[in-house]
């Protein structure tokens, strides 16, 4: 039997596709590109946006023409969102919600006439890449409570830069620890399409980086949909995870893949700065820089307090001499009622206040289900899009601003396996990419450099 696999949208969607990947090439399968002809095809699905939704629908079809006698599989957010919209599809066999996805395998498996036995663990590899990092291959583990209930899909996600043969050396990997998440904002579907908030027992997930770590790896990134709110239902804080996983030998770096402004607290600055594996890197959404507008959708933190948090980060691991701290910003423009007054607000406190390194844009997309669909004062396409174009540019001038700040300052650089026109490279510790001529002698391993 053949299968093919494609991915859209968040890391934890790739990180999860590996596990249906693994679990089918134990089983005998053979995985073929997604556009050569299979027996199955596997689509793991975005509902972030109306674009993913349409994107998701388009790989559909794409594969029914493909291959017409092919069975498609479908999961991920909109097929919990919107399952019978998806099964209208010519072409798709079945749909699995967020608490069927420990039945892909078995039951495709048992479609097939292929008897389930044990889990394995063996590992499989992901083809594609992150949206935001632009990582490869990635490995999973997943798992499920024995009553069949909720659960946290554990999940490593292994990468190196812009490979996918399972021969290259491997540098980074994606743990996930969290999934879920309780704040419903307005406009978004997250709680609906993956549940409320849960997270891994810290002894699991330690257990996990030892894995990482025995297979060489030397950086990992933390990711979940609610990452700080690690521990809500298991008593145990974000802060211990960290330290526990501080203590892991072999592990030389960690950063957290995205965090609420309001979970990040002193305590968990001032151990972070104390000296510890954790880098210079932050991403934290802010969605919108208009007290007017994050009040209105819901988010649990106003601007002031998002500038306090920014403002202690920096007070507590900038030091003269020693790199500044990278900040990834998220930011949703037209949100319904943003005025031209409102967008000019956000705009002037991230120009003026927060000065992030990065800048992650998006256009609000109207999500069915959501309260802020059904608000009246929405914002037109085109000036959406003009926005948009603004930070864009905003976002430039300011990651050029950091790039120059940090010129002539000592850093270190993890060295990737991907090569590009002879150059091999890698992030510093507040994530500024670095390159210099391609040696494998240098693949995996931590330079100092200046940069």
């Amino acid at each position: 039997m053949k299968i093919a696999f494609s991915t859209l949208g968040c890391k934890l969607n790739y990180a999860e596709t590996s596990t249906y990947e693994r679990g089918f090439v134990a089983a005998g399968w053979e995985v073929v590109p997604w556009t050569a002809q299979a027996d199955v095809y596997l689509i793991n699905t975005c509902a972030v946006t109306e674009t993913a939704e349409k994107k998701s629908r388009n790989l559909i079809r794409r594969a029914h023409k493909t291959a017409p006698e092919g069975r498609i599989v479908v999961t991920g957010c909109y097929a919990q969102l919107r399952k019978d919209q998806l099964l209208s599809i010519d072409g798709v066999w079945k749909v699995f919600g967020a608490d069927e996805k420990k039945q892909i395998v078995p039951d495709t498996l048992a479609m097939a006439g292929v008897v389930v036995g044990e889990p394995v663990a063996t590992l499989g590899h992901v083809r594609g890449r992150d949206p935001q990092d632009a990582l490869g291959e990635r490995d999973v583990w997943e798992g499920s409570r024995s009553d069949g209930s909720p659960t946290t899909t554990p999940a490593i996600a292994s990468a190196a830069f812009g490979a996918y043969s399972s021969g290259e050396e491997r540098t980074r990997s994606f743990l996930k620890v969290q999934d879920g998440c309780d704040n419903f904002c307005a406009y978004c579907t997250v709680p609906y399409a993956r549940g409320r908030s849960r997270s891994l027992p810290i002894c699991e997930v330690v257990k996990m980086a030892r894995d990482i770590a025995a297979k060489g790896v030397k950086e990992v990134v933390l990711t979940g949909v609610n990452t700080g709110d690690f521990g809500r239902t298991g008593g145990e804080t974000f802060l211990d995870l960290l330290k526990a996983l501080n203590k892991v030998e072999g592990i030389e770096r960690y950063r957290i893949s995205s965090i609420e402004p309001n979970l990040i607290t002193p305590e968990i600055v001032d151990w972070i700065a104390s000296g510890t594996k954790f880098q210079r890197h932050f991403h934290i959404p802010l969605q919108s820089g208009s007290d007017t507008l994050l009040k209105r959708v819901g988010r649990r933190y106003d601007t002031a307090l998002f500038a306090s948090r920014i403002d202690y980060i920096r007070q507590a691991m900038e030091r003269p001499g020693e790199p500044l701290v990278f900040f990834g910003i998220d930011v949703i423009v037209g949100l319904p009622g943003e005025t031209e007054e409102l967008f000019q607000e956000t705009y002037d406190f991230l120009k003026n206040r927060i000065k992030p390194a990065f800048i992650h844009v998006f256009p609000y997309s109207r999500r069915p289900g959501t309260r802020a669909a059904e608000w009246k004062d929405q914002v037109q396409d085109s000036v959406k899009t003009e926005r948009v174009a603004s930070l864009e540019a905003l976002c430039e001038q300011l990651h050029a601003d950091f790039i120059q700040a940090n010129k002539g300052l000592r850093s270190t650089v993890l060295w990737e396996s991907s090569v590009k026109n002879g150059l091999m490279g890698g992030y510093t510790s507040n994530y500024i990419r670095i390159e210099q001529p391609y040696n494998k002698d240098k693949v995996n391993t931590i330079d100092d450099i200046i940069i």
